[in-house]
């Protein structure tokens, strides 16, 4: 990955909400490296498991983004060049409650972008997700009709096309980048991949619901570099522009499976347990990536299979991570 520093010159302060999550501690992780001046914004309540060990290294700021007086204050204060907003709730089956969603995920991107647009800003990026499409019997593309089937995919339906509109009434640099399915360093225990792979490491029996469930899934490192060419090439791209995040594939549970199975010498069968969700049952889940290809010359640099190899790398090296976190496995 190239560096930010030579890319971009970073003398720019930059602003990252979501920092706890597992994309925004990937960001945070890379920028600190890079010896960029990281701002990231915290809830009371966060767990900081994925960035306790470079903590020292941020500046940490604790507000609501739906106290929109107190972000109001913040921003004031911070006065972002660049702002990263990966801050959501809903993306876990864990969380469930639907008014958290909308607070979190609409009110409190109406509050940043707009306090943020007083304040004045380079870039403003927003996390978007495949969830927004609903279901699709084609690769879903950009300009596709939204028809999300819960509540939290309508709740970033709505932040996107938020987002969207100011963008073109002010001609201001804003642009979603609307997520498949990331997988890597830091991910959720309770997701498949964290899920397999620490099990095949334990060699503990494993459980899958929905072997045949379709997903496109884009690692990690390719999901960076889409956020970094974003802020470069902020100056090129329209006002409102939405780009797929994708591998331009979908890859079944079970491959997945026996990728891992292969990679790490399991010699074990799953067991089919569980209820598929609703979305388990489609045919096609895979990102059509041509716009982004074209508008930032962004190709993904990794296939399912080398990306596995270095997910598997970092969970040997990192397990201790994950062994005190209660694995209720999203699979």
């Amino acid at each position: 990955m190239v560096s930010l520093l030579g890319r971009y010159g970073m003398n720019k302060t930059i602003l990252i909400t979501g920092a706890t999550g597992f994309v925004g501690a990937n960001l945070v992780h890379f920028l600190v490296k890079e010896k960029v001046d990281v701002h990231i914004l915290l809830r009371e309540s966060s767990n900081t498991w994925r960035i306790n060990s470079i903590l020292s290294k941020l500046n940490k700021y604790y507000c609501d983004l739906t106290d929109r007086e107190k972000t109001k204050r913040l921003i004031s204060e911070i006065k972002p060049n660049i702002i990263l907003h990966l801050a959501i709730y809903g993306g876990y089956p864990f969380q469930s409650n639907s008014l958290k969603m909308v607070d979190t995920n609409y009110i409190g991107t109406i509050n940043l972008l707009e306090v943020c647009i007083e304040e004045g800003f380079d870039c403003f990026i927003n996390t978007g997700s495949s969830s927004e499409y609903g279901i699709k019997e084609k690769p879903m593309k950009e300009s596709d009709l939204l028809e999300p089937i819960n509540i939290y995919g309508a709740t970033k339906a709505a932040a996107t096309l938020y987002c969207y509109a100011l963008a073109k009434k002010y001609n201001l640099p804003i642009f979603t980048l609307r997520l498949f399915s990331p997988y890597g360093y830091y991910e959720e225990p309770t997701r498949l991949i964290p899920y397999l792979i620490v099990s095949m490491l334990k060699n503990q029996e494993i459980k899958i619901s929905s072997p045949y469930a379709v997903r496109d899934f884009i690692f990690i490192e390719d999901v960076i570099e889409a956020f970094l060419l974003t802020i470069e090439k902020k100056d090129k791209i329209l006002p409102g522009t939405i780009l797929n995040v994708g591998s331009g594939y979908d890859t079944k549970v079970i491959d997945i499976f026996k990728i891992l199975k292969e990679i790490l010498d399991y010699r074990r069968e799953f067991n089919l347990e569980g209820f598929p969700r609703d979305s388990d049952v489609l045919q096609i889940w895979r990102a059509d990536i041509e716009k982004i290809q074209k508008t930032l010359g962004w190709n993904p640099k990794y296939n399912i299979e080398e990306g596995l190899v270095k997910t598997v790398e970092w969970f040997r090296e990192n397990l201790y991570l994950y062994e005190k976190r209660e694995m209720c496995v999203d699979r």
